[in-house]
Parts: C-alpha cells; structure tokens; sequence
C-alpha cells in the first residue's frame, strides 16, 4: 500500500522530472496516482513557497531541499555478496541503481564502494532470501532498499543496468551525505544550467 507521504514525494518526483513544466496539473496528478484535490493542493502550496509556477520548477535547490525534508525513509538490508552486480542481473527482479554506483554510471565522480538498490517493498523476502544464499547478511558492499514502485518513475538504462531517474539519484546522494553531496550539487548544477 502506498503511503500519503509517499504521493506527496511522487509529486515532486515528477516536477524534478519534467521541471521546464510541460506537463499540466492534471498530467501531474494522474501520474501521481493521489487525489485530484490533495495534488492540487500541494502544488498550490509548491507555488506559494516559491519552488514551482503553475509546474515549471523555479527553484530547484530549495525543491530538492524540501523533498529531503518530506521523504520517506525506505526499509533497507545489507549484504556482503561476492560481485552484487553480477548477483543483481541474475535476479530477474525490478530493480534501480542508487547512490555510488548510479553515480559512477551516469557521471563518474564517486568511487563505487557500495551498491545500493531499490527494490520494490513486496519483492523484500525474495531479495533477501536470494542474497543470503549468495553472501553474508549485516554489514558489506550491497544494500538493499525497499521502497514504494514510486521510486521507479522514469528510471533509466544505463550499460545494461536500470538506473533510478536523475533527481531520485539526487536527492538518494543528498540524504547518504560526505562525498555524495558534492556529486549532488554537480548534477543539480547541470539541471540549473539547462532550465536557465
């Protein structure tokens, strides 16, 4: 089941997604899978902060600053598995790269020394009964993170791999901290420099 905080995170998701505002409130709300009137809403309260126009994203940074102060955390294990990536191909489970490894996929400044995935919240016995049997729970270079199929929205292919959308990698380096954010102010850089 998927949380309220979860569709109020799905919202800005997709304005940091289309942030030149080509999709119209209605797009927005039908892609967020919320209620007509509590996206409305919360678009209007987007505006009145200063963050959005109607949905064209007007301030990027304070947006994303706001997404990490709403989000909702994801339910998470760690593993120590032998080669996660080879171990993740071989699942057949959906799937999205975060954090590290997305990084090094798509801009190639931090050093891939754990790999995080999204997983979807119903998959969570499946993955860990997998992993277990592959390597040792606790600790290690894979984490696993169960989260709504939000959390999908326009993910990537990257080298064979799916990748999480830009600015759900953005705010996942936000939120890890120390080295990630300066990667995270680097990709947002960009997003400035392109709605300019």
């Amino acid at each position: 089941m998927v949380k309220r905080g979860e569709i109020k995170e799905q919202i800005v998701r997709i304005l940091l997604n289309y942030p030149e505002g080509k999709l119209s409130k209605y797009r927005v709300w039908k892609l967020s899978e919320g209620s007509q009137t509590w996206t409305y809403d919360l678009l209007n309260e987007l505006e009145k902060k200063g963050y959005i126009e109607d949905t064209k994203v007007t301030n990027i940074r304070d947006l994303f600053e706001y997404w990490k102060n709403i989000r909702v955390k994801p339910s998470q294990r760690n593993y120590f598995i032998k080669d996660p990536m080879k171990t993740i191909e071989k699942a057949q489970k959906e799937y999205a790269l975060t954090t590290y490894r997305a990084e090094n996929l798509i801009q190639n400044y931090l050093f891939p020394s754990r790999t995080d995935i999204y997983c979807r919240r119903e998959d969570q016995e499946i993955w860990h009964s997998l992993l277990s049997e592959k390597g040792a729970v606790g600790g290690g270079n894979l984490r696993t993170l169960y989260a709504s199929k939000h959390v999908f929205f326009n993910a990537q292919h990257i080298n064979n791999y799916r990748v999480v959308s830009t600015p759900q990698l953005i705010l996942d380096l936000l939120v890890e901290g120390g080295p990630a954010t300066e990667a995270a102010e680097m990709l947002i850089d960009k997003m400035v420099s392109r709605s300019v």
